[in-house]
């Protein structure tokens, strides 16, 4: 069990002392441009560590297998084990506090360039994800809300995938979502991974996928946020109400 005082305090002092000026101008430069960067200067390794630990125990526990495909994205594929935010918040100590830790939120804001915020739509808030199998991936997709910080506890090198995919600048239509399009239009940039990284992106306006893994094993934490400008609109939650469903729903 973590000391959730503790840890809030290791993260607060490494954000005063150790996160440098240069450091968030590169990552907000990167983040303009690309729709995403590595923001890994975050967080203290314990910190990292008492995440991944927390990880690792709540996907023993409590890891659902889904294999879905949704209409909202052309029916790209989600295959992978995960462990929803209800799980986390229940079995779990670190996660639900790391989550709201205002030297976090500063921090990204910076890099963001806009204020960041908690979402308000508390199955996006934190989701735990393990691919795993030959074959299991995160499909090409965007997210309901405008960032996602997602922290890397395991990741295959990349010649056995794994790896991010990114196309900045592209909008959602859930009823003509034409992911192929969006694909042949714009440049796909990809992000090489580490255990230990993590990466800020700005998932409503780029379009992202995990490109499918062949050995290994990744794992990662997805803590979703919201713009200000998020707060007060309207969104339907199609593909996130069936992908994190507490019982898996069948092929879509």
């Amino acid at each position: 069990m973590f000391d959730s005082r503790v840890l809030y305090q290791e993260l607060r002092e490494h954000v005063e002392r150790e996160v440098a000026p240069d450091d968030i101008a590169t990552a907000r430069r990167d983040f303009s441009y690309l729709g995403h960067a590595k923001v890994s200067f975050v967080a203290p390794d314990s910190v990292k560590k008492a995440v991944a630990d927390e990880v690792n125990e709540l996907i023993d526990k409590a890891g659902t297998r889904r294999d879905l495909r949704f209409a909202e994205t052309d029916y790209t594929p989600r295959r992978m084990r995960n462990v929803t935010r209800a799980e986390i918040a229940d079995l779990g100590t670190v996660i639900s506090g790391i989550y709201t830790a205002e030297p976090i939120l500063r921090v990204l804001s910076e890099v963001a360039g806009e204020p960041v915020h908690p979402c308000p739509y508390e199955p996006e808030q934190f989701v735990i994800t393990c691919l795993e199998k030959d074959g299991d991936t995160h499909g090409w997709h965007w997210d309901d809300f405008t960032f996602a910080l997602v922290w890397v506890v395991e990741c295959p090198p990349v010649e056995h995938g794994g790896f991010v995919q990114c196309v900045p600048g592209t909008t959602w239509n859930k009823k003509r979502p034409e992911i192929n399009r969006a694909l042949v239009s714009r440049p796909i940039y990809s992000m090489e991974l580490f255990p230990g990284d993590l990466y800020l992106m700005r998932t409503n306006t780029t379009l992202h996928r995990v490109a499918p893994v062949r050995q290994g094993r990744r794992k990662i934490i997805n803590m979703g946020y919201a713009s200000t400008s998020d707060l007060t609109r309207d969104f339907t939650h199609e593909t996130m109400d069936q992908l994190w469903a507490t019982a898996p729903a069948g092929e879509v």
